[in-house]
């Protein structure tokens, strides 16, 4: 299973939002170019970036970042936030991004999806963002009336290549990942599902695991990380393939079970 670590973006900085409040960001890096190399450095074979000024504003807004990013690093970039255009998510694949993430317009514009998924195929993942099983729009500041599992078999018959679930409530709490929920996601479909929202140890990471069979493919870590709740080369040794060297031989991660 892929850990992905998640560099949230605002104001050119990374931060971390509790429960998707803009209002409680904590900053932990002014420069997330930096991040985005420490995180490769400790083994991560892809990153999560998030334009929170985008998501919110419905435009890119953190370009210069995340282009920054994507030349500093090796490693495939997934990039979402404010991607409510054929034009910004053209934009944002030219700069060299590997994936587009999709949110607000899976809901609000199904037909630019399939778009999108016909011209840029295997490169247009679905964000699904929920309260109580309901899909969250614009940056999460509305909530829509559809279900979550309701819109992810729609993008997946519309040619999405993936889903990454986030809970809300559970995101930036360290609170630990909704299973059931994901559970049930992933029984609703057959493309991949990322998990995202909650990550607080390296027992979330392993109950994560547990659902890989049924389609879980990988979780997205953010807070987690950043507080050192969850060590990146640990996570990867205990769950991922990872791209890591020296690992101490004498780690000992039964007692994570």
């Amino acid at each position: 299973m892929d850990v992905i670590p998640a560099i949230d973006l605002l104001e050119g900085r990374c931060v971390r939002l509790y429960q998707g409040d803009y209002q409680r960001s904590q900053v932990f890096n002014e420069n997330p170019v930096e991040v985005a190399q420490q995180w490769v450095e400790q083994g991560a074979s892809r990153l999560h970036v998030v334009d929170l000024d985008g998501a919110k504003t419905g435009k890119l807004v953190n370009q210069a970042a995340i282009e920054a990013i994507v030349q500093a690093v090796s490693v495939p970039i997934q990039v979402g936030g404010g991607l409510r255009t054929y034009s910004s998510v053209q934009q944002l694949l030219n700069l060299g991004v590997h994936k587009a993430i999709l949110g607000t317009v899976a809901v609000e514009q199904p037909d630019l999806v399939q778009q999108l998924c016909q011209e840029f195929p295997e490169q247009i993942i679905i964000g699904i963002d929920a309260r109580n099983g309901l899909v969250a729009t614009r940056g999460w500041l509305e909530t829509s009336e559809v279900l979550a599992t309701q819109l992810a078999v729609q993008m997946q018959e519309l040619g999405a290549a993936g889903i990454i679930y986030t809970d809300i409530h559970r995101d930036g709490t360290l609170s630990g990942p909704n299973l059931e929920a994901l559970r049930s996601l992933a029984d609703t479909v057959s493309i991949p599902v990322i998990a995202s929202g909650g990550v607080s140890s390296i027992t979330d990471l392993l109950s994560l695991l547990a659902l890989e069979t049924q389609g879980v493919t990988g979780v997205i870590v953010g807070r987690a990380l950043y507080t050192g709740d969850i060590s990146l080369r640990e996570a990867l040794r205990a769950i991922g393939p990872g791209r890591i060297q020296d690992i101490p031989p004498n780690l000992d991660f039964s007692t994570f079970a």
